[in-house]
């Protein structure tokens, strides 16, 4: 199973000089349907923020259509 560290960009002054920071906030694993063989993607959240796991799927063909 592929998986993906998830991170937020966090900027900041440092002495006059702006950085960014990457902070990990979960991962994200490709997982196949074993009926169908459709990949999907779940999104697994270090900590709650409403919700602590989300799916992605990829887009039906008549949405990438339009």
């Amino acid at each position: 199973m592929t998986h993906y560290t998830l991170t937020v960009p966090v900027t900041y002054d440092d002495n006059g000089t702006e950085q960014t920071a990457y902070r990990r906030v979960g991962a994200v694993f490709e997982n196949t349907k074993r009926d169908t063989a459709e990949t999907f993607l779940t999104v697994k959240l270090d900590f709650p923020v409403g919700v602590t796991e989300l799916l992605a799927f990829q887009p039906n063909i008549k949405d990438v259509a339009e």
